[in-house]
């Protein structure tokens, strides 16, 4: 008889769901080479170009379905399946290939994929290198037309209530099941920046991905715990841990009743200190949640978006359009607008891309590096965002700063921008804040030289753990090793944090970190008081923050960091974060 699985994956969605498995055998298809004669080209294409359509108009009924009191930020990523859709880099190179290489569409539409994928593989941002599953989704839904031409099956089963078990779910497959009442889901593969992550944290369900062989293991109408906290699958509990975990669960109902009430209150300690709470952003449709919520401000929004699925980079009138929607859906609420931060994996010549090989991205020419070294492709951008500054409260942040050549030769060109500008008779704010993220263990030891050029820092935390400690916190094989609480990565934290307090500018911290409650108290000790994280995580973050004494966090923290490499200590400052835990 086999035992009873427990396992661990990456929780990516907060909460805790009990309930019985429901297996969806979506797996992913395979692909062989397989070529035509010349004089079936023609039938091919046509076929390839049929399956498009019909993936297409199988998107945009969904879309259709999606209710109108739907957040925007949930509608968008079908969206941006659909604007794959229509890109010729899907849907003409597979054309190419199939003319020139006398090959099957469904192996011209793989070749596409994995010319892509090495592409995506490359890139050192987590968040863009997870791009890469939308190709693939967007890729096997086309690839199941083509090889079985047929309608992609309904899930006609009764899922309500049921903790979905998968190989892995499509944005689509996660809209479609959540409007079907799941309980949760636990897929084999997938991270915690993929799109289908970030998609059950807005649609709060719990969530656990790259459960190995979670399908083999587990049977379809088992009984699951599922713990998107810690990342937990437990399968056939007994009586007790049923309790323990519905205990959980009725503290967590009760809490989010709790947090909806502290919408409009202030940010303030228990003893009159006053934090100011930001939110991430992707696209200008994510404002409207932005506002619901009362959030202070922005402090991160990325603009890759506007560079990626295309073969010619934006133009100034691109980028102004979606800077300006952003500003004026605020009405005033501060934004900072975060320039390009594109990685070594492509280059520029200003007119269009070319893929160029990197011995190692991390290390190589990407996001202010790229822009200094192609300011033909970096000028567009800065226009566009002073432009924006005449309407509302802009900032500019600039990423992946090392050294102070580097923020000298910005300034030279953002003054090249403004002088370019006032010839054109284009108003924008002469006082724009210029800031820059400070995600390289280089600049966190120079902060005080950036802190001196500069008019605010922010703190890129997923990068400056992952450079400091030499690992990826995507991959499974050693994300374990991801460790905030490093005695070098909080010297580095406190070191930006002191730069900014010694030079009277604001510091923020933008990270992944600085929405976990669990290192709310050891920041505010340290004495940071802007924190900026994705929308979700505002209201618990804001709840955390009013119940902390952030003067006797300020002393104990002291303490603490003053002893930071003596034995234990670091258990002591984990026993700080745990006093504001999420349970």
């Amino acid at each position: 008889m086999t035992p009873p699985f427990s396992g661990r994956g990456i929780g990516v969605s907060r909460g805790i769901a009990i309930g019985e498995a429901h297996l969806l055998l979506r797996g992913r298809l395979e692909v062989a080479p397989r070529f035509i004669d010349r004089g079936d080209v023609a039938a091919e294409i046509a076929h390839f170009r049929q399956a498009v359509s019909v993936a297409r108009r199988q998107l945009r009924a969904l879309r259709q379905e999606i209710p109108q009191a739907t957040r925007s930020d949930i509608a968008s990523f079908i969206d941006t399946h659909l604007l794959m859709l229509d890109d010729a880099v899907l849907t003409e190179v597979p054309v190419d290939h199939i003319q020139e290489k006398l090959c099957s569409a469904d192996w011209a539409l793989q070749m596409q994929r994995n010319a892509l994928a090495q592409v995506f593989d490359a890139m050192e941002d987590p968040y863009l290198r997870c791009r890469k599953d939308d190709v693939d989704h967007v890729v096997n839904q086309i690839q199941k037309i083509l090889l079985r031409d047929e309608k992609e099956e309904e899930e006609t089963a009764d899922l309500h209530g049921k903790i979905v078990l998968t190989q892995d779910l499509t944005p689509a497959d996660t809209i479609l099941i959540s409007h079907q009442g799941i309980a949760a889901f636990v897929t084999e593969f997938g991270g915690p920046m993929s799109h289908t992550a970030i998609l059950a944290r807005s649609l709060n369900i719990p969530a656990v991905v790259g459960v190995h062989h979670a399908t083999r293991y587990l049977r379809h109408g088992e009984l699951l715990i599922i713990d998107g906290e810690q990342g937990l699958v437990l399968a056939s509990p007994d009586e007790q841990t049923l309790a323990h975990y519905r205990k959980r669960i009725n503290a967590s109902l009760q809490r989010t009743e709790e947090l909806r009430s502290l919408i409009g209150q202030p940010v303030v300690t228990t003893d009159g200190e006053t934090a100011r709470l930001m939110a991430n952003i992707e696209l200008p449709d994510d404002i409207d949640t932005i506002r619901s919520l009362e959030a202070d401000g922005v402090g991160l929004y990325r603009t890759e978006y506007l560079y990626m699925n295309r073969s010619r980079p934006p133009d100034e009138e691109e980028h102004y359009a979606a800077y300006r929607q952003a500003v004026d859906g605020l009405a005033g609420i501060p934004i900072t607008i975060r320039t390009l931060d594109l990685g070594a994996d492509k280059q520029t010549d200003g007119t269009c891309f070319r893929e160029t090989a990197a011995c190692n991205p991390a290390l190589g020419l990407r996001a202010i590096r790229l822009c200094l070294k192609e300011p033909s492709l970096f000028l567009p951008q800065l226009r566009a965002i002073l432009r924006a500054s005449a309407r509302g409260p802009v900032r500019m942040m600039i990423p992946m700063l090392s050294n102070r050549a580097e923020v000298l030769e910005l300034k030279d060109l953002i003054e090249k921008a403004k002088k370019s500008l006032i010839r054109d008779g284009l108003p924008f704010d002469t006082e724009i804040r210029v800031g820059g993220m400070i995600e390289v263990p280089a600049a966190a030891l120079s902060a005080n030289v950036f802190a001196r050029e500069l008019d605010f820092l922010s703190i890129g935390t997923n990068d400056l753990i992952q450079y400091t400690l030499a690992i990826d916190r995507i991959d499974d094989e050693v994300n374990y090793l991801y460790d905030p609480l490093h005695p070098s990565v909080l010297y580095l934290i406190q070191k930006v944090i002191d730069a900014g307090l010694r030079h009277d500018i604001p510091v923020s911290m933008c990270g992944e970190m600085a929405g976990d409650p669990r290192y709310i108290p050891l920041l505010l000790g340290m004495g940071l008081r802007v924190f900026s994280m994705q929308a979700g995580s505002l209201l618990e973050a804001k709840r955390t923050i009013r119940t902390l004494d952030a003067g006797r966090l300020q002393r104990q923290v002291g303490n603490l960091m003053r002893r930071i490499d003596e034995p234990g200590v670091i258990e002591r400052v984990s026993q700080l974060t745990d006093t504001a835990s999420f349970w």
